[in-house]
């Protein structure tokens, strides 16, 4: 008897009646999965847009620790709602403090939740969303420490069949990377020797945040916080320690690594540069380096991957394309007009090769929603987590650590801040 069979007449079996999605949350009566966001930050409130713009969704909550960041958020999405004729967000849908997310949660009017809070949290807040039957959209990093990411890992698989759980890598949903992977992975480059990747953008800056306690200047500018966001490794960098996930379908099983705190000297301890040599299965070799520091208009990402038919160019800006025996060049495919040149934004909003990006992975997530077909990426999230925190144990400790080493002993991130005084 198959999975299906067998998880029907188990229901049949012992009284309980399994309803289709679109019956249970009646999206098509009402044509709209309602959506809650949680975590009104830029880029939290961007996201929320962009599934507001391109998608039939309406948000009919939001969330956040600070109550400060609720009506600007509301605000920005009953505008947009109102263009699609939703009506506004009721104010007993507006949630804050610690336990909004749990509030979130258990609430019978919410199908799906945007969990777009500091790192440290996603975990967490992931947990209690699966447990309250939600679907979820949850940003990258899905942890910042080992512990997380099993932990994750475990929610995934109660998720599995269940609701839709999708990881903010949205780069994996970009028309041209798609196309640039599918081509390698059917053998374009042929045997892949070396990667060459590196993400550099400018440091995260706050304005003044005066009369606040330690501990509430701590969590409003975690970017600055190795333990709220999993250092620049893991919560910026990591994307393109996705890409080379997601080319070589596996994870490296070793590193070694430098970095430092060079350049930067505001509060905090994160660095502002790692060095990272990783080896992946089959002795493929990615040399990977990330900075935070410099000019605000200084942004360059990109990977350069070599094979034995050639290489291919695979940047956020700029000619994505392979040269050698099976030359192929993304723009040449296209008849739009030549895309405006990437510049870093600080909500994730990209322009060139990243155009498309979230829009379609909006789209993916909602449908997989309507449809019933539903995804679940926690497995490639946590990998893809794990990746980057090798890298950065490598960097930290400035030696060898393989994967075993790990996941055997790998650094345990503890808060020390007491979060009922949000409440």
């Amino acid at each position: 008897m198959d999975r299906r069979k067998f998880v029907g007449a188990a229901a049949a079996a012992s009284g309980i009646l399994l309803l289709k999605p679109k019956t249970v949350f009646g999206y098509e009566a009402n044509s709209a999965v309602r959506l809650a966001l949680l975590g009104c930050g830029s880029r939290g409130t961007s996201v929320a847009e962009s599934f507001l713009n391109t998608t039939s969704a309406r948000f009919v909550a939001v969330a956040d620790l600070f109550p400060d960041k609720l009506g600007p958020a509301k605000t920005r999405l009953d505008q947009l709602g109102a263009q699609k004729g939703y009506p506004k967000m009721e104010e007993k849908m507006m949630f804050h403090g610690y336990k909004a997310y749990e509030e979130v949660a258990s609430s019978p009017d919410i199908d799906a939740i945007q969990i777009s809070t500091t790192p440290f949290f996603h975990v967490q807040h992931l947990d209690a969303a699966v447990r309250g039957g939600k679907h979820v959209y949850c940003e990258k990093p899905i942890g910042v420490d080992v512990a997380q990411a099993k932990q994750a890992l475990e929610i995934g698989k109660r998720a599995e069949g269940h609701v839709s759980l999708e990881v903010g890598f949205q780069i994996r949903s970009a028309p041209p990377f798609v196309e640039m992977i599918r081509r390698i992975q059917q053998g374009a480059l042929g045997k892949i020797g070396a990667i060459a990747a590196h993400y550099n953008a400018p440091a995260a800056t706050y304005p003044p945040m005066p009369n606040m306690s330690p501990d509430e200047l701590r969590i409003r500018r975690w970017y600055w916080d190795r333990v709220l966001s999993g250092d620049i490794i893991v919560e910026q960098a990591i994307h393109l320690i996705d890409i080379c996930n997601w080319t070589l379908q596996s994870h490296p099983i070793k590193a070694t690594g430098t970095g430092g705190r060079n350049i930067i000297s505001h509060p905090g301890d994160t660095w502002d540069n790692y060095e990272v040599a990783f080896t992946y299965p089959g002795n493929v070799h990615v040399s990977f380096s990330c900075t935070q520091f410099g000019p605000n208009d200084w942004f360059d990402v990109s990977a350069r991957m070599f094979g034995a038919d050639g290489h291919a160019e695979i940047p956020y800006s700029g000619p994505m394309q392979i040269v050698g025996k099976n030359a192929w060049t993304w723009a040449a495919d296209q008849s739009a007009q030549p895309a405006v040149s990437t510049k870093f934004a600080a909500n994730g909003v990209f322009t060139d090769n990243l155009a498309d990006a979230q829009r379609e992975k909006d789209r993916g997530f909602i449908d997989s929603i309507t449809s019933g077909n539903f995804h679940n990426q926690s497995a490639a999230g946590v990998e893809t987590a794990l990746s980057a925190m090798l890298g950065r144990m490598a960097g930290r400790q400035g030696r060898d650590v393989t994967w075993e080493e790990l996941m055997q002993h790998g650094e345990n991130y503890e808060l020390g801040i007491n979060m009922t005084q949000f409440s």
